[in-house]
């Protein structure tokens, strides 16, 4: 970080219970499925996300888990299904929309702006909720300073959240891939979510780093902020998950609390195939 002052902690997303317990149904999906040249990605899935959970979404390789995440936050347009957030149809809905109802999401592969700083990308995450216009940025109006001054203090103050370390002054592309994944969180929580898609948040993270992850991912449910993560680490989804849902070839196979998945021999057929008789 830079030698400003610390701003205080970022405040809970409005609407959300911040109690870090379960709530009202947020995401509601239904028979959700998509399809590529005859090839079913995800074929026929169902599951709900409350407010205050954390979920994994797991499976093998190719088990349709980005797929689904695309068709949920608006990247990929399903062919049947619906998903329900927040009490809103948002199936087929531009993924700005669905953003500015409240979903956010990180990717399996970091996507930052590359040409500029850490703070310039986490600011981007804000500017849907921005009260200002053309006229008061070209006139570097009050209102537009007093804006991008408040911007700048939340910005820093979400780094500050997720546990950024470097200089927020620094290009994204100068950092290690650890502090990557941390800007790439803290972006999606500018945006004030009250649901955070984690697609593959531990992938090519160190054990401490890990250990710290999964320390972030409750800070952020005691914020009142749901997660649905993707992960193939099974230690890490087993610790964290309250609820998980197996995929496999784009259907549901299973889904239950961590010590019923890890028992379920469906599951461990999926993972480690079928033994031939």
């Amino acid at each position: 970080m830079s030698d400003t002052q610390t701003p205080a902690a970022p405040a809970a997303p409005a609407g959300s219970t911040a109690t870090g317990e379960a709530g009202r149904v947020l995401l509601e999906v239904t028979d959700l499925a998509v399809s590529f040249g005859g090839i079913k990605a995800v074929a026929g899935l169902s599951f709900t996300v409350r407010e205050g959970e954390i979920i994994s979404v797991i499976g093998p390789n190719g088990a349709g888990k980005t797929s689904a995440f695309n068709c949920i936050s608006g990247f990929y347009r399903p062919n049947e299904g619906s998903v329900v957030f927040d009490g809103e149809s948002v199936t087929r809905r531009k993924p700005s929309h669905i953003t500015k109802r409240g979903m956010a999401r990180t990717f399996q592969n970091v996507r930052l702006f590359s040409d500029m700083s850490v703070l310039e990308n986490v600011k981007t995450g804000m500017h849907s909720h921005l009260r200002q216009n053309a006229f008061d940025a070209m006139l570097h109006s009050p209102r537009y300073k007093r804006s991008e001054a408040q911007c700048t203090e939340d910005a820093r103050g979400w780094l500050d959240f997720v546990g950024f370390r470097a200089d927020d002054e620094l290009l994204v592309t100068q950092l290690p891939y650890g502090e990557q994944r941390r800007v790439e969180i803290a972006r999606a929580l500018a945006t004030q979510p009250k649901l955070l898609l984690l697609d593959e948040p531990g992938a090519g993270l160190n054990h401490n780093e890990k250990i710290e992850l999964m320390g972030l991912i409750r800070k952020i449910r005691d914020l009142g902020v749901s997660i649905v993560l993707i992960e193939h680490d099974m230690g890490l989804v087993m610790e964290i998950s309250e609820r998980i849902v197996v995929l496999n070839y784009g259907k549901e196979i299973a889904e239950g609390t961590p010590e019923e998945i890890k028992t379920n021999p469906v599951v461990i057929a999926a993972y480690l195939g079928e033994e031939e008789e």
